[in-house]
């Protein structure tokens, strides 16, 4: 599942985005509002839910909320923001938001709001990716393949998700590092390699064709 983050806190921003890779979340953070009206309105691949802070640079929280809402964007969005006042919350709410959350927070809370704001809203795609004989369940973190339930660690999910949400792509070493892991490219970094290699064996069984190949000089594709 893809999650936008809006906000201008560095230190915040790199907290939850930490929190939600090691839960299996793709998570991208957009630094103020009039970027994150960009990735909503004009991303090439959609986004599942957002986490919306209401101080930000260059446009409010509020007016970016309204803006998305009026431009016909359903996805599910929680206002994530030190404002406590109860005036903030029911206008927040009125304007569109699925939940508000208040920092500080706890994070577990955060996760149990993202979960049932994924399982109430009407995102029929939200919830399930299916590409040949593997499925995934994104809400329930389930995954199959050819009808049998796969155990999955978070980073092996994450990987999974990324390569079966482009399934006909070659995805670099950079790109899946910047997305899964989120730090730059190391040349002499194999954790990608490793991380392949654990979804080979736990996805490639006899009789089935082996899921993913290895582009040499490019990375890797899902087959």
């Amino acid at each position: 599942m893809r999650i936008l983050i809006v906000e201008d806190d560095a230190g915040i921003a790199s907290f939850v985005v930490k929190g939600l890779r090691a839960e299996g979340y793709v998570a991208l953070v957009a630094g103020n509002a009039p970027d994150a009206e960009r990735h909503l309105l004009h991303a090439t691949e959609p986004f599942d839910l957002v986490l919306l802070d209401l101080g930000l640079p260059g446009m409010s929280g509020e007016e970016l909320l309204q803006r998305v809402r009026n431009r016909g964007v359903t996805i599910p969005i929680i206002i994530l923001t030190a404002r406590t006042g109860t005036g903030n919350k029911v206008r927040g709410l009125d304007l569109g938001a699925n939940d508000y959350v208040t920092k500080p927070f706890a994070f577990e809370e955060l996760l149990a709001r993202i979960r049932s704001a994924v399982r109430s809203s009407n995102q029929p795609t939200s919830t399930e990716l299916v590409v040949g004989d593997l499925r995934l369940d994104l809400f329930t973190k389930i995954a199959q393949r050819d009808g049998v339930a796969v155990e999955l660690a978070p980073r092996e999910w994450a990987l999974l998700e990324l390569f079966m949400r482009h399934p006909t792509h070659v995805l670099s070493r950079s790109r899946i590092l910047a997305e899964v892991w989120s730090y730059d490219f190391d040349p002499g970094s194999n954790v990608v390699d490793v991380y392949v290699g654990y979804l080979r064996r736990k996805l490639n069984r006899p009789g089935l064709e082996p899921l993913f190949k290895a582009v040499r000089g490019a990375g890797y594709r899902l087959r």
